[in-house]
């Protein structure tokens, strides 16, 4: 089965990226083989929407299951929709939090775990007030 945990870098030691739609990689592992794609999230960066692009983007690798520090809204409907699982709060090493998920320590997310541009740091996409 595909699983796919958000990454600080593009390896199985790298952190678990606490952010779905902005994290830095996508490592999509085969939960048998321990095979793995490291994927940049090309919708880090963008101004908005960069959860459904990411979960999009996801959706269209096969995944069946994400794992991730948190989710956004949009994101979670656009992964929900394409019958992917989505397991949220987990941080640590990837491959160890894939050994977790395997052995049934990590438990299905029902909705969003942040709000609306979760991720996006101060004054990043929104214009200010009155200066």
């Amino acid at each position: 089965m595909k699983i796919c945990v958000t990454a600080s870098s593009g390896s199985l030691d790298a952190q678990v990226d606490p952010r779905f739609g902005r994290c830095q990689y996508f490592l999509i592992v085969d939960s048998d083989t321990m095979d793995f794609e490291a994927m940049p999230n090309m919708s880090a960066n963008t101004m908005g929407g960069a959860g459904i692009q990411a979960a999009q983007a996801v959706a269209n690798k096969g995944v069946k299951v994400v794992i991730t520090g948190n989710v956004g809204p949009n994101a979670i409907q656009t992964l929900s929709a394409a019958g992917i699982k989505v397991i949220t709060g987990d941080f640590g090493i990837v491959k160890e939090v894939i050994k977790m998920y395997k052995s049934g320590q990590l438990k299905e997310t029902s909705g969003a775990t942040v709000g609306e541009h979760f991720g996006m740091g101060m004054g990043q996409g929104r214009r200010g007030g009155g200066f």
